[in-house]
């Protein structure tokens, strides 16, 4: 019996993984790709509307497939307008989240290799089903699978506790990338964003595209902001070897070479290429003081803006519009369409009070799976088919990222792609570095398939989801 995969979450994870996996399982092999946004390719990070959002990563290494390295910025110059596209260009996200549903098209309408279905809903829950295991869907019945993969991207933002009391209120906006951020909002409004990651940037941006005219202020612990991609790029370079797996001794190395007049931009992408060997080298303990001391400095120099966006976030602060702190949320109390929120600069030890007429939660992804608001996560966890890693930032994962159950034994099936590894790789949050996990993960699962289908057990390849519920052409 054909042996059928499961991919819950069709973002760029999700989607990569099905297109490597289409073209390497067996062809009877049949792939269900499930998302409950039915944005099948761009998901939620390439699903902007605004063209103002760019990507963060020069178009020139954003191509989908590791083993074509140009296919983005060659499908970038194939659309009208376009064809002179330098490979530094940072294009707009939306034409980013554009060729991944073109590409997933193409993988659903081929005729060759393993078939590809797409299905708009939400796995709320999952269990052993014979052999494979079964997913229960949000829209009523379940499909099965002898192969599971959690492609779940990133979990919403955990707003600080002291905001509790605007929840509910016209003030309180949710995170970003919620329909209410901006709804309904007067553009002389102030406006607090609590977070000064990429993800502020974001909503500055689009506030400044609506004509915001009222002050916008972001309060983070540190006050620290993206930095700028250099123009033009540094000059490549290579750091000495090898590195220890210590927080320390990385740190006086990376200032040891940018004392030595190399560019930090040049220096910090020296490190990538190591970044997840020293990550899996040092342990728990050591993971942990990275997390506490030096993940803020690291992450403003790592996930950069585009020197477009920079320039107008500069721009927003030199006239005063945009005021960025340090500081924490000390509480926050809602009057009718207002709400004084108490802060504390940080260092300090006064209070300090803003009225603010909108708050949105701009502080990244959630970082505790054991606090996340996914059904489909919290049932795994429950029912002892997951466990989170050692610092709950993920889940755990072996070295072909299957699943560790609550006791610690191999899940036997079940598997997690991208953010959710962050645990064992750290660094998996971007296109150059999921790609290459999603080809070797497609060349592992089309091996088990194989496997599967040879012993003849496994469950019926569409599940047990209502006939002509499929989107599939092949």
């Amino acid at each position: 019996m054909a042996a059928s995969i499961a991919i819950v979450g069709a973002g760029f994870s999700g989607t990569a993984l099905a297109l490597g996996l289409r073209a390497q399982a067996p062809s009877d092999v049949t792939i269900q790709l499930v998302d409950r946004s039915g944005r099948f390719g761009p998901g939620l990070a390439y699903h902007p509307t605004s063209a103002a959002h760019l990507l963060n990563v020069p178009a020139g290494r954003m191509s989908a497939f590791p083993d074509q390295p140009d296919d983005f910025l060659d499908w970038l110059r194939a659309q009208p307008g376009s064809a002179e596209t330098a490979p530094g260009t940072f294009a707009p996200r939306a034409a980013y989240g554009a060729y991944l549903a073109e590409r997933l098209r193409a993988g659903i309408a081929a005729r060759d290799g393993a078939r590809l279905q797409i299905r708009g809903d939400q796995a709320t829950a999952i269990a052993r089903s014979g052999d494979g295991y079964a997913l229960t869907l949000a829209t009523g019945g379940a499909l099965t699978a002898d192969l599971v993969v959690l492609a779940l991207g990133n979990e919403p933002p955990m707003p600080p506790p002291e905001l509790g009391l605007l929840m509910g209120t016209p003030v309180w906006g949710g995170d970003a990338w919620s329909p209410a951020a901006l709804q309904g909002l007067d553009p002389d409004a102030p406006v607090l964003l609590v977070g000064t990651s990429l993800t502020m940037v974001d909503v500055v941006i689009s506030l400044l595209d609506a004509g915001h005219r009222g002050p916008i202020h972001a309060i983070s612990r540190r006050g620290l902001l993206p930095r700028a991609h250099r123009t033009p790029p540094a000059p490549a370079m290579t750091l000495p070897t090898p590195l220890p797996p210590r927080v320390g001794a990385v740190m006086r190395v990376l200032r040891a070479e940018v004392a030595a007049g190399h560019p930090w931009h040049a220096v910090v992408d020296a490190l990538r290429p190591h970044t997840q060997g020293l990550w899996g080298a040092m342990d728990p303990a050591e993971q942990a003081r990275f997390l506490r001391h030096a993940r803020a400095w690291w992450d403003v120099h790592r996930h950069r803006m585009a020197p477009e966006v920079a320039a107008r976030i500069d721009a927003a602060q030199s006239s005063g519009q945009l005021r960025v702190q340090a500081g924490r949320i000390v509480a926050a109390s809602p009057a009718g369409r207002a709400a004084t929120i108490t802060w504390r600069r940080r260092g300090e030890t006064a209070s300090e009070r803003l009225t603010i007429a909108r708050v949105i939660a701009c502080t990244g992804p959630g970082s505790d799976v054991r606090r996340c608001a996914n059904p489909l996560l919290l049932d795994l966890l429950r029912r002892g088919l997951g466990r989170p890693d050692p610092l709950a930032i993920g889940l755990d994962v072996t070295e072909t990222l299957e699943l560790r159950g609550g006791s610690g034994d191999v899940s036997q099936g079940v598997f997690a792609i991208g953010p959710l590894t962050k645990g064992r790789s750290w660094e998996i949050t971007s296109v150059p570095d999921i790609r290459v996990q999603a080809a070797t993960l497609a060349a592992h699962l089309a091996a088990r398939a194989a496997q599967v289908g040879a012993s003849a057990v496994g469950p019926v390849a569409a599940g047990v989801a209502p006939a002509g519920t499929w989107r599939a052409v092949g």
